[in-house]
């Protein structure tokens, strides 16, 4: 594959803020696409082309994507609400419409090869055995919004690979380490948690994958990754009990004293959600009816594919979590306790 300029999309999210470090790092040249506005710090100090834009507008996207060679389109709209009719609107929008935009372009402009950012909540599952690449999305499951949207981004992929584009997806599971300037849902968690503002939390699990694996699946998917598959990155599944007693051991910090029973979670996110926030649709809180749902499925993957065809190995966890944390520190974001 030859050298020359890379795209990335979503470069002040998570994922990209760590994708984009770790490309300067392998002294590649590197151009970002962003809304005007959707810094956070993500970019400060970087030495990098930002060409500013918006997903759902074609011609930004065209100027975006012209002489670039590859791609990494990590750009979206994440939500666990479901929201009101123009909050659907902007998630397909962005998701979709926008991802449909990218790969079109990349198709004009003779790009090499495009690795797209895909999600869990696009994998089907089955509680009897961990979800993998060929158990296909059951859309009549009560799915969120953008779950929808993903599993539609893995159609446009499919779409463009039909019509000679090289792409990829790189799925990623819940996310956990440094570099998270928004912050992200657990990057968030942890925060309260330093803080000593998490005051309870529900039982349950997720599939979690460190920003060091998940960059390091987009680069391997770059590199190997054959044209219309997806590969699932993840490090390991762990119970939020767990979780909480990393948490713990990494900040130093009790862990919550409330432990809510996820039934009666459930219960209440749902009366929340058909009461005081039926006023408010779009806001966001933490205990959504959807994450909720999430966690009690108890979520178990098997990335045996990526380990097969990418060369993926997964790292510790722990180690996530210690350099989310310490850069939270760094900069200033949580004070550690004496």
């Amino acid at each position: 594959m030859s050298q020359g300029v890379i795209l990335i999309t979503g470069a002040t999210g998570h994922l990209g803020a760590n994708l984009l470090r770790r490309l300067l790092s392998d002294g590649d040249t590197v151009r970002v696409f962003q809304r005007p506005g959707r810094d956070h710090g993500a970019l400060q100090g970087l030495e990098v082309d930002i060409v500013y834009g918006d997903l759902r507008d074609p011609e930004s996207v065209e100027v975006a994507v012209k002489g670039c060679s590859r791609i990494y389109h990590c750009a979206a709209m994440v939500s666990t609400i479901d929201g009101d009719q123009a909050h659907k609107r902007e998630v397909y929008e962005v998701n979709v419409l926008g991802t449909r935009h990218i790969l079109e372009a990349a198709l004009r402009q003779g790009v090499e090869k495009v690795v797209v950012s895909g999600s869990l909540s696009a994998t089907g599952h089955d509680p009897e055995r961990p979800s993998d690449e060929s158990m296909p999305f059951y859309p009549f499951d009560r799915q969120m919004p953008y779950g929808f949207t993903k599993h539609l981004v893995e159609h446009e992929c499919l779409r463009a690979h039909a019509e000679g584009l090289k792409v990829v997806v790189a799925t990623s599971c819940a996310i956990i380490g440094p570099h998270d300037y928004v912050p992200s849902r657990m990057g968030q968690v942890l925060i309260d948690y330093a803080k000593g503002s998490l005051r309870a939390y529900i039982p349950g699990g997720f599939e979690f994958v460190s920003t060091l694996d998940i960059v390091e699946g987009h680069v391997l998917a770059m590199k190997s990754g054959r044209s219309g598959q997806k590969y699932i990155i993840s490090s390991t599944y762990m119970s939020v009990d767990e979780l909480m007693t990393l948490f713990g051991e990494v900040t130093g910090c009790p862990k919550p004293r409330l432990r809510l029973p996820a039934g009666v979670m459930a219960v209440i996110a749902e009366v929340a959600d058909r009461s005081w926030f039926r006023l408010f649709p779009n806001r966001p809180r933490r205990f959504t009816p959807g994450a909720v749902r999430l966690l009690q499925m108890h979520r178990k993957v098997d990335h045996r594919k990526a380990r097969d065809e990418l060369g993926f190995r997964p790292t510790p966890l722990s180690d996530a979590v210690r350099a989310a944390y310490e850069d939270f520190v760094r900069r200033g974001v949580i004070v550690p306790k004496v």
